[in-house]
């Protein structure tokens, strides 16, 4: 079941993507989408809709250098415990929303990643085992990241927490085997990231048990699970494109501050 948040002509929703193309549609469901799944009736063309950010989360969890050659090219080794930062909630952003680059950094770097949706159970101090449970479902997204303030501080919170650096989206995918996806990134049409999700260093599961045994994970929480090799910059009037098997493809604009 794909998942979205939408605007339309009576506000905004949350609903459930059918169909493929022109023939896409959009059937509005009651409330929100951790409850059982209700439909109003009430269904629009993807056409007439304007899709919004699937969630918003509490937080939004990264995990740094998870796959190997990403780590080399950052010019290290992947870390042999999760190694995770937190993005606020004001980085989420939507589908065709810009990516505003600030004024004080000069190379701001795409990020590709599989991003887990948590669910309704949430996650405190969960194993490994019991991991799957908390996913909701998953989605595309972009760490988006100001490397050269990143390379120059001790720590990662204002390179990866400027407004507008997560796009997510373009929906919540609840049925999807993660154990080996595509993921890539686009700039412009050009591929600079072709990675598969079964590189991962430290798997979804050990992922959501680690981070737990740190802070409760809450219903529509985001963990990103690292970014492939092939980062790289992009400048204002781009457009990045994220895409993951099975999860569609999320496309934002880069636009100045």
């Amino acid at each position: 079941m794909r998942i979205v948040r939408f605007a339309h002509p009576q506000g905004m929703s949350f609903g459930v993507a059918e169909g493929q193309g022109d023939a896409a549609t959009v059937a509005q469901i009651e409330g929100h989408p951790f409850a059982e799944i209700v439909f109003t009736g009430q269904r629009w063309a993807m056409a007439d809709v304007r899709l919004l950010s699937p969630i918003l989360p509490s937080k939004v969890v990264g995990i740094g250098k998870n796959y190997a050659e990403h780590a080399r090219e950052m010019g290290g080794e992947a870390p042999s415990e999760p190694l995770i930062f937190l993005k606020p909630s004001t980085t989420v952003i939507g589908p065709a929303d810009p990516i505003r680059l600030p004024v004080v950094s000069s190379h701001v770097d795409h990020e590709a990643e599989l991003a887990v949706v948590i669910g309704v159970r949430g996650a405190r101090s969960v194993s490994a085992d019991q991991a799957v449970a908390a996913v909701f479902g998953y989605t595309c997204a972009n760490d988006v990241t100001a490397r050269d303030l990143q390379k120059s501080e001790p720590q990662w919170t204002r390179a990866k927490g400027f407004d507008s650096f997560c796009p997510i989206g373009p929906w919540i995918e609840t049925d999807l085997d993660t154990a080996d996806l595509g993921v890539r990134c686009e700039v412009d049409g050009e591929l600079r990231q072709n990675g598969r999700t079964s590189e991962l260093v430290h798997p979804i599961a050990t992922l959501i048990s680690y981070i737990s045994h740190v802070m409760t994970l809450l219903p529509g929480d985001i963990i990103l699970t690292g970014t492939p090799a092939g980062v790289g910059p992009i400048t204002a009037g781009q457009t990045v494109s994220v895409s993951i098997d099975g999860l569609g493809t999320l496309t934002n604009p880069v636009v100045s501050a």
